[in-house]
């Protein structure tokens, strides 16, 4: 079995697959002071209460967070007994990477193109709402031709509150409207809604230069705060909590058969 592992800068995805059946997946926060033991134990411990611990024989890691990318690699040596496939620019992906430095271009993003392309096999646009908003521009025949990156919603909720004396924490769901009657609607508002809006309107930008325009270019949302705003906006066709996962297991058969 496969061990799937995405580090994040807030959260690390983990999947468990079966050649091509996921197993179990789990979204763990990211804490930069844990080390390899430690997260170690933790993911050992997760995958004995699956029964799934003495199964893993390969290990594939993608990480944007460079300080915990040998915590992990340390991990699959010792606890694992495992070297771990890491995700650059410079492995077989399967797909083209157009942009002017592709090695500058996050783990991330790469495995999100390649599991979109695959899934989809057209003209795609992923959105990935995590600590970054981020848009991911493919094309017909495969390149990853550039991307878009905004504040994720969390992190533009955080810097808000914390730099508005009278502003105060509000749950992240939309209000009734968009006009708030109130303070914690008025906020909502701006943060749900507005969001809303920046993917509307950065889509219709992102299509409008996109070389298949002419073609049915799919959309698809990914990540931990995608649901928030699914439900407000039909410019999303379908979402896929689990795309960089899915990534992973591709790139990973790819580059062993």
């Amino acid at each position: 079995m496969l061990l799937a592992i995405d580090i994040g800068n807030s959260n690390i995805t983990v999947g468990i697959w079966d050649d091509q059946v996921s197993r179990k997946e789990w979204r763990l926060q990211t804490m930069h002071h844990k080390t390899a033991d430690e997260y170690g134990l933790a993911l050992v411990g997760l995958m004995r209460e699956e029964g799934l611990a003495a199964s893993i024989t390969g290990v594939i890691l993608s990480s944007v967070v460079p300080a915990l990318t040998q915590t992990f690699v340390q991990l699959c040596h010792q606890i694992l007994n495992l070297e771990p496939v890491i995700v650059n620019a410079e492995i077989d992906l399967g797909i083209t990477i157009r942009t002017d430095n592709p090695q500058e271009v996050g783990a991330d993003r790469l495995v999100n193109a390649v599991a979109a392309f695959h899934m989809v096999n057209s003209p795609c646009i992923v959105i990935d709402m995590g600590t970054a908003t981020t848009f991911d521009v493919i094309s017909a025949s495969g390149e990853l031709l550039g991307v878009a990156i905004a504040p994720g919603l969390s992190l533009a909720a955080n810097a808000l509150i914390s730099q508005a004396a009278r502003l105060s924490q509000v749950p992240l769901v939309a209000p009734p409207q968009a006009i708030g009657r109130n303070t914690t609607h008025a906020v909502q508002s701006g943060l749900i809604y507005g969001y809303v809006s920046l993917v509307e309107g950065m889509v219709n930008r992102l299509i409008s230069e996109h070389p298949d325009r002419d073609s049915n270019i799919l959309v698809l949302g990914t990540g931990g705060l995608i649901h928030l705003i699914f439900p407000y906006t039909e410019i999303i066709d379908q979402i896929e909590p689990w795309l960089t996962l899915i990534g992973l297991r591709i790139i990973y058969q790819r580059i062993n058969h």
